[in-house]
């Protein structure tokens, strides 16, 4: 079947708009709070103007190592919280938000496990590719292998990105099955998948930007930098938290076009 990027947009949407009083909620507390307390008590530092790329990697690579046990937590709870949505989307047995939260939870270890299989095929086999090619000492053949391999990882996430999907709305609970569910869905239709993830993903990053600044000028104007600080904060948590819900029934609706009616629904229309 070929993937309707319009179809998936007005399904996703309409998701949100017949389920808010629901999903508002959910995405605050499980996206909005945490990442808003994240950007509020543990700022990203700002490399000094004159340092090097280098230099500059590992002070974020020093800072996301000190806040591993802060962070560590905070991934845990939003993978619980989008597989939890996805449950508010796809079940039709229509779940309360406790139980969703349960059937998140349920699922959250072969989500993580089935992540962290293709985490770990990326990083080897990228890592072997661009180490064995900067040791020939050939700066340009190390550069066209680096970017070789970011293309090849971006596929492979296009490839995977209805795992979550497939954990939930087919119950498949063996990670590895789940990959190449995911990876057999998507077939034929990667390109489409990929440009129409890219085209949401600058969407709303150009709209987070706008907002962002604009609620930084009124800080600047109305309270100074702090105040600055807190209001881009809260906008762009805020709109975080939205595109993690649109993406979440993107998700849903791309998994519904390419794997068909679910048994359920065939039979539910016959009764």
């Amino acid at each position: 079947m070929q993937f309707d990027s319009n179809r998936a947009w007005q399904e996703a949407a309409a998701s949100v708009n017949a389920n808010r009083d629901v999903l508002f909620p959910v995405a605050g507390v499980f996206f909005l709070l945490p990442s808003l307390a994240v950007s509020l008590f543990m700022p990203q530092p700002q490399p000094d103007p004159g340092a090097t790329p280098e230099q500059a990697m590992a002070v974020l690579a020093q800072f996301y190592a000190d806040s591993a046990p802060w962070l560590l937590p905070v991934i845990l709870f939003q993978a619980v919280g989008t597989l939890a949505m996805l449950a508010l989307f796809t079940d039709r047995r229509r779940p309360t938000v406790a139980q969703a939260l349960r059937l998140g939870a349920a699922g959250l270890v072969p989500y993580l496990a089935a992540q962290l299989l293709f985490g770990l095929a990326v990083g080897l086999v990228g890592g072997l590719l661009i180490a064995s090619t900067a040791a020939t000492g050939v700066i340009a053949l190390a550069v066209l292998v680096g970017m070789g391999v970011a293309v090849a990882a971006i596929y492979g996430g296009v490839k995977t990105s209805l795992v979550a999907p497939v954990i939930m709305v087919e119950g498949t609970r063996n990670p590895v099955a789940a990959l190449r569910r995911s990876w057999a869905l998507t077939r034929g239709n990667s390109f489409r998948l990929a440009l129409f993830y890219a085209l949401v993903a600058v969407a709303f990053l150009i709209v987070t930007m706008i907002v962002s600044s604009l609620f930084g000028l009124l800080g600047m104007a109305f309270g100074g930098a702090e105040a600055a600080r807190v209001l881009n904060a809260v906008a762009s948590s805020a709109f975080g938290a939205v595109m993690t819900l649109y993406i979440t029934a993107i998700l849903a609706s791309a998994h519904r076009q390419l794997a068909g009616p679910s048994p359920e629904t065939i039979g539910a229309t016959f009764e």
